[in-house]
């Protein structure tokens, strides 16, 4: 069984869950979560291979769906259930799965710059991930040492930041916190979504886009109303695939609105 890490937000109003993208980690959502606090309370979930949650032996987007709404349905009450559920990029792929499995677990759901199918934008993290394998831990003294070493193949600080929230001090040294040889080894399944069959989820579903993003366009609306029929697309102007970080006044908004704010 794998045990999946979360740190609650708020402790009133309705329940959201978010669920974060490749090499992140539940927290990336604080700022959202306090925003929306107190008339929501927010789960803030560590995937498996992320933060504290467990390592698996493969990556495999059913398993990790069923162990996130297996642990949604544990740390939550049954009067706090149905809960909405936001999942960006490989967390979105994610909360899909798990809405399509799981449909009494989630009432509304937010969809955040990725789309169910095949052959998703993986490129910039090939090259990201390929960076950090190749960086020399045993060099590293300290995560400035890592940020240094990183200027070259990643310059842009803002990622490099990002990345290097998951660099960990240990008693022999410097590791990086997630499963990062396996991710980098299943980034096509993580590209991948899965067969679901005739499965769908008709409830309310926001699928959020940045503006600048290539990761999803108008053309995947199709393919994702098939499968959540009552699905809204919203375009956030001037922001790219980290929407919730890039625009975060008008992720809330979209968020509020969406959910309903008393």
């Amino acid at each position: 069984m794998t045990t999946i890490f979360s740190k609650r937000v708020g402790e009133t109003g309705r329940r959201i869950v978010f669920l974060h993208g490749l090499f992140g980690r539940g927290k990336n959502f604080t700022r959202i979560a306090k925003a929306l606090a107190p008339e929501f309370s927010s789960l803030l979930v560590d995937l498996p291979n992320h933060g504290d949650s467990d390592w698996t032996a493969a990556f495999d987007y059913i398993e990790i769906a069923d162990a996130v709404a297996d642990h949604i349905a544990e740390v939550t009450e049954a009067e706090q259930r149905p809960v909405h559920l936001v999942g960006h990029s490989l967390g979105g792929k994610v909360a899909m799965v798990l809405a399509l499995r799981r449909p009494d677990l989630i009432d509304r759901l937010v969809i955040v710059d990725i789309a169910p199918k095949a052959g998703g934008s993986t490129g910039v993290f090939e090259h990201l991930l390929s960076s950090l394998a190749d960086l020399d831990l045993d060099r590293v003294e300290s995560r400035t040492d890592a940020d240094v070493a990183l200027q070259e193949p990643i310059p842009e600080a803002a990622t490099r930041g990002f990345l290097l929230q998951n660099l960990r001090p240990t008693s022999s040294g410097y590791a990086w916190q997630p499963n990062l040889e396996l991710l980098y080894s299943s980034l096509d399944a993580i590209g991948d979504f899965p067969d679901m069959g005739d499965a769908q989820f008709d409830h309310p579903v926001l699928w959020v886009a940045g503006e600048d993003s290539e990761y999803i366009s108008r053309d995947d609306l199709p393919q994702m109303r098939a499968l959540f029929p009552r699905t809204t697309l919203l375009t956030v102007k001037g922001s790219g695939h980290w929407v919730h970080s890039e625009k975060p006044q008008a992720f809330v908004s979209a968020l509020t609105t969406f959910f309903g704010r008393s």
